[in-house]
């Protein structure tokens, strides 16, 4: 079940009024706080700091969450001191009721990306996406399938949130990795490339965590413990994951036209030296 903010907000609220039925035309909901992660819940939550709120039954839509409030991704039944109560925090004994998705909460840095899935384009900064991937030791074809679904490798393009260039860096990760001009593709793929490098080392070398952690950052993927549940993350992980296959096999079909053009472009000396192993190339005379 897909839910935004305010729906969840009226589920919270709908729960309350299943367990304490009446004319009332307000309902209580607890904003509780827990090891930095923020919950809704019908009672106060064990071991957490808890504020009531009363909220009226035609104004569900207030922010209880704040602008940069984390928004779990199920809500919870359990019985607290012999009735039930619902939270979206798991607490022990807790049974799972539904599963959400939100949108991006202001202030994160999700979106769901410029770039749309389509036929892989080798040719846009091909000599960048090669360099880069061999420095930093990343999987070419997954740095491209980021690349595309960032910006569709458009150098100048910056997003909404304010990402910039090819990889569509953020302005504080840019000048982390030391990127003067946010829109060269050169600085932009090997920053992103870097990047890449080490959200994998982070997670483990899951890509699907790391790519996670690219559109929406660290702290989102922290707080969430795993993929956050905005439905632009979401999205950009399955954009990501087509872009990927695509790419793979687009590279994997043109490496024997790459490994000619590196022959073709090397020293005569060393063509003599691969024509002599292999038996396909001699020395120009």
């Amino acid at each position: 079940m897909n839910l935004t903010l305010p729906a969840l907000l009226s589920a919270c609220v709908a729960v309350v009024a299943l367990v304490a039925p009446g004319a009332a035309h307000a309902r209580t909901v607890y904003r509780c706080v827990q090891g930095g992660v923020v919950s809704l819940a019908t009672a106060p939550e064990p071991g957490s700091r808890c504020v009531a709120r009363e909220v009226d039954d035609n104004a569900v839509q207030v922010n209880l969450w704040g602008a940069m409030g984390v928004v779990s991704g199920t809500l919870y039944e359990r019985q607290q001191d012999g009735r039930t109560v619902y939270s979206t925090r798991k607490l022990p004994g807790s049974t799972r009721v539904l599963s959400f998705t939100v949108k991006t909460p202001p202030g994160e840095p999700a979106h769901a990306g410029l770039g749309r899935v389509g036929a892989p384009r080798l040719e846009p900064h091909d000599a960048q996406f090669r360099s880069a991937a061999k420095r930093a030791g990343v999987d070419e074809a997954w740095l491209r399938a980021i690349a595309h679904a960032e910006s569709g490798f458009d150098a100048r393009a910056v997003s909404n949130k304010g990402a910039q260039g090819v990889m569509q860096l953020m302005p504080a990760t840019a000048r982390e990795y030391g990127v003067r001009d946010p829109f060269s593709p050169e600085q932009s793929i090997d920053a992103g490339a870097r990047h890449l490098r080490a959200l994998l080392k982070r997670y483990r070398n899951d890509r699907v965590l790391a790519a996670a952690a690219y559109n929406a950052g660290i702290g989102a993927v922290a707080r969430h413990g795993g993929v956050p549940p905005y439905t632009e993350t979401r999205d950009y992980i399955a954009k990501v994951a087509a872009l990927e296959s695509a790419y793979a096999a687009a590279l994997q079909k043109a490496r024997p036209k790459r490994r000619a053009a590196a022959v073709g472009a090397a020293p005569p000396a060393l063509r003599a030296t691969v024509g002599a192993a292999g038996g396909a190339l001699a020395a120009p005379r």
